[in-house]
């Protein structure tokens, strides 16, 4: 039976439209530093190589802002080394190619301003628990975690990681993410391996188990202890900014469910992470689950994390790798049909592991994503549960448009919180501009008071024009007109139209009256048969009246 309903889901979700997009939604990649995996191939140490693997980020970056991205999180900690100039830890090798080269500038501080310029979210991600195999610990040196902090490290399977029953464990990475979001503008902490390995059983934990168990069984200890450092952290972070979003990946299915069996592989029971219950305690803001699975391992407990989710968020984890000849050749339809589930049961995104598959646009999953998925432009949703109240509305505004550009100025915006804001800029051919239209947000971060749009033909131009302040926890304010229709003067659209009363019919003529075709009331834009010119607009409504709407200029 159950077999039979996984084999009913997925063939209504291959049949079924990709549910309408919404103005909210996660769309998030990780950008893995560890071995150059995704970035960076070039290395830096001396100025052509800055150059290189700045653009290089740089390009990267404007492939996924094409797609309508709008969440990077970038491997940040890898195995005990860092992307920054960090008092605990040394740059890791693929910057420079050498364990601890110094790249002579701050990539964590160029990749946050250029995702800020893109109107992109940066999310640190930090690997928590491993510190490296015993040949990135041999390269370290003198600079390990392992040399410099013995106490706090057990290896296991030739590997070192820190031990989570040692309190000062969570001392140590709370200074590390407090050097983070103290010194950078980031979004989001990202903690990723905020667990115990795999096949923990023989962990050498016992000393400390002796030590500070204090009467639990071994099971809950450790997960205990990776609550305590997951709440640790979140403490942390939201003392110095609270607005910083804080989030992991864990493993993609938390426990056997009432639905399907996790199959012996699971965050509770195997590697000891109690994830829904972070987010119960609200010391989460949203998860990335790990759902590298397909079928019945994938929508059941996508589903489960869903309603688990303390009206926190959840973004499952997309395991887009697996698309590759080489990893598991799984069919395209497969990522589809995961996103059209997670919209069709409202979750709050996707996220994709890992960004090289993406931009090799493996089995056409970039060009997927960019003409039929992710058409329009999404922003993060607001953190309402940090801050629910929004900034003034712009004011003071000077604007001017013509056939080469449109520039409009305000005044500046306050808010409730010291994280500041920035502004979202809309426009439409109908007035007056819907901010709730995906299709109508022309630029989703801006920081200063001033924007120029000049569009490469003037049929890119659009007529009306508003901005809205947006603050650190993403709440967003009523809109500011720039421009408003004259008294008396007809609305000029583009493709798009306005909506249609019910039972009505629009009729579309030529300059000179002639009909040329009519739409109904579920008519959303005209035609491509339509062709360029300029046409008439007008309703022919239920009781035989006719109105004048507009005009359309193509």
């Amino acid at each position: 039976m159950r077999r039979l309903i996984a084999i009913i889901l997925m063939g209504v979700f291959a049949i079924l439209p990709m549910r309408s997009q919404s103005k909210f939604e996660i769309r998030a990649a990780w950008l893995t530093t560890i071995g150059a995996l995704d970035f960076p191939s070039h290395k830096a140490g001396s100025p052509q190589g800055i150059r290189r693997q700045k653009q290089e980020l740089c390009n990267i970056l404007d492939e996924l802002k094409r797609a309508n991205f709008n969440t990077i999180l970038l491997q940040t900690r890898l195995r005990g080394d860092v992307i920054y100039p960090s008092a605990f830890e040394g740059f890791a090798e693929s910057l420079t190619g050498h364990t601890g080269g110094n790249p002579q500038y701050d990539l964590l501080d160029f990749a946050v301003e250029e995702c800020h310029k893109r109107g992109m979210e940066l999310h640190a991600w930090i690997v928590a628990i491993p510190v490296g195999n015993l040949r990135q610990v041999k390269l370290q040196g003198k600079n390990s975690v392992v040399k410099k902090h013995p106490e706090l490290c057990k290896q296991y399977k030739k590997a070192w990681y820190l031990d989570p029953g040692n309190p000062a464990t969570a001392d140590y990475l709370a200074g590390i993410v407090r050097e983070i979001v103290s010194r950078y503008d980031i979004d989001g902490i990202h903690l990723d391996y905020i667990r115990y390995p795999e096949d923990a059983q023989s962990f050498p934990d016992r000393p400390t188990f002796r030590k500070y168990g204090k009467g639990k069984s071994l099971e809950q200890w450790r997960r205990d202890n990776i609550t305590y450092i997951v709440r640790r952290l979140y403490t942390e972070t939201k003392r110095l900014k609270p607005w910083v979003k804080v989030s992991s990946s864990p493993i993609g299915k938390y426990k056997d469910t009432p639905r399907y069996s996790s199959r012996g592989w699971n965050a509770y029971q195997t590697v000891y992470q109690d994830a829904q219950k972070w987010m119960a305690e609200g010391i989460h803001d949203l998860i990335f689950p790990m759902m590298y699975f397909q079928k019945n391992g994938f929508y059941p407990f996508a589903l489960d994390w869903n309603e688990h989710k303390n009206q926190r968020w959840v973004v499952p984890g997309l395991g887009i790798y697996f698309l590759h000849p080489g990893e598991q050749n799984w069919a395209l339809d497969e990522v589809c049909r995961q996103i059209a589930f997670t919209r069709e049961n409202r979750l709050d995104g996707q996220a994709y592991f890992r960004t090289r598959y993406l931009l090799d646009n493996t089995k056409g999953l970039f060009d997927e994503l960019k003409e039929r998925i992710y058409i329009y432009p999404a922003v993060v949703p607001p953190m309402t549960w940090g801050d629910s109240i929004a900034p003034s509305v712009p004011a003071c505004y000077t604007f001017n448009i013509d056939s080469k550009k449109a520039t409009m100025e305000w005044g500046v915006s306050t808010d409730n919180t010291a994280g500041g804001v920035y502004y979202r800029i809309y426009a439409s051919d109908c007035y007056p501009v819907d901010t709730n239209l995906p299709q109508n947000l022309i630029a989703s971060r801006i920081d200063s008071t001033r924007y120029v749009h000049a569009p490469a033909f003037p049929w890119q131009q659009r007529m009306y024009w508003a901005v809205t302040a947006v603050d650190r926890f993403g709440n967003e304010s009523l809109p500011l007109s720039f421009n408003a229709p004259r008294e008396n003067s007809p609305q000029i659209f583009s493709n798009l139209l306005p909506a249609i009363p019910s039972g009505a019919t629009l009729i579309v003529t030529d300059a000179t009256g002639e009909e040329l075709m009519r739409l109904p009331s579920s008519a959303t834009q005209l035609p491509d048969t339509l062709g360029k010119g300029f046409f008439r607009l007008t309703l022919l409504m239920p009781d035989g009246e006719t109105r004048f709407i507009g005009i359309c200029v193509r």
